[in-house]
């Protein structure tokens, strides 16, 4: 696959989705950037928003098996992994898969899950795999994550630590719809949802495809290095109490080249770092303060730090940039 077909792709999942979730392009690009970037996505909001509506429309949208999974306090980690059962007609052991073996994982409310469920999907999530007694089970490609969290209720809910926090490639806010957006979502809901009549537009060989040509995005050494100056900065600011990590400037780089994919072009350019930064960065951060009102105060950091960090020369990135064959 050409890096062309790879844009194409990323083109018709984008619309397929635009079908059933009004108004939320910029989220959509930013869930497919993580999709491309061979990432995982934490969707983090209050009820009702369209979490799980998007999450469908972008599982509808892809020819591969989709599985969700209601955490609740009492899930145990074999029921997401799978277990070895003893089959007494074959005198045998054998390995029954549980939901993580799928395409597409659609986590609701991982944060009601214990800290003991919630570890299990580490492995996973970081290298395409399960160990389960012992033996080792690959993960078929693609995998992605896709886990969502109500920031608000905190009764009965276990908060994800850092570790399992640093998986995610992108914590993403869906936001309220404006007001045509609202009028737009109950004229299409009207009679029935448009989701039951979305169809696949891409196979998951053409997504993994379309992950190695993301990995291919040209990134000019100017822009690594912009790279390296944002995550060092967030260290240095009198804020931050824990600040990105080398991971974290590796997540950052994967993003923007998904990103820099999804918007039809074959290089990174300062603005799609800028534009990825937010959703890479900000959950990764431990800041020495509580949290204040208004916007989370790791994002206030990061875009602190956005104004402050020296944007390569934008004629110096153009000569070194690719154009589109």
């Amino acid at each position: 696959m050409n890096m062309q077909n790879a844009m194409d792709i990323a083109g018709r999942i984008s619309r397929n989705i635009g079908e059933v979730v009004v108004g939320k392009t910029e989220v959509i690009e930013l869930l497919l950037a993580s999709l491309f970037g061979n990432g995982h996505v934490l969707l983090e909001d209050v009820p009702g928003t369209g979490k799980t509506l998007l999450a469908k429309a972008l599982a509808r949208s892809l020819d591969g098996t989709f599985k969700r999974i209601q955490f609740t306090p009492d899930l145990l980690p074999s029921d997401l992994s799978g277990i070895n059962f003893y089959n007494q007609k074959a005198g045998d052991f054998e390995f029954r898969p549980g939901p993580l073996f799928t395409h597409v994982l659609l986590a609701d409310e991982i944060n009601r899950a214990t800290p003991r469920t919630q570890s299990s999907l580490l492995e996973c999530m970081e290298e395409r795999q399960v160990t389960i007694d012992g033996l080792t089970h690959k993960l078929e490609a693609p995998f992605f994550v896709m886990a969502t969290q109500n920031p608000i209720d905190n009764q009965g809910t276990f908060p994800l630590p850092e570790a399992q926090l640093d998986r995610f490639l992108m914590r993403i806010s869906m936001g309220y719809p404006s007001f045509e957006e609202g009028v737009d979502i109950l004229q299409r809901f009207r009679e029935r949802s448009p989701l039951e009549g979305l169809a696949a537009v891409a196979t998951g060989e053409e997504i993994a495809a379309a992950q190695r040509c993301a990995s291919e995005v040209h990134v000019p050494h100017d822009l690594l290095g912009y790279i390296i100056r944002i995550t060092e900065a967030t260290r240095k600011h009198p804020e931050v109490r824990l600040g990105a990590s080398p991971r974290a400037s590796g997540a950052l780089l994967r993003a923007s080249q998904g990103y820099a994919l999804v918007r039809g072009r074959d290089y990174v350019t300062p603005d799609d770092i800028k534009e990825v930064a937010i959703p890479v960065l900000a959950h990764r951060l431990m800041l020495r303060h509580g949290i204040k009102v208004g916007e989370s105060p790791e994002s206030g950091v990061i875009r602190q730090v956005l104004s402050e960090v020296e944007v390569p020369a934008e004629e110096v990135l153009a000569a070194k940039g690719k154009q589109v064959n």
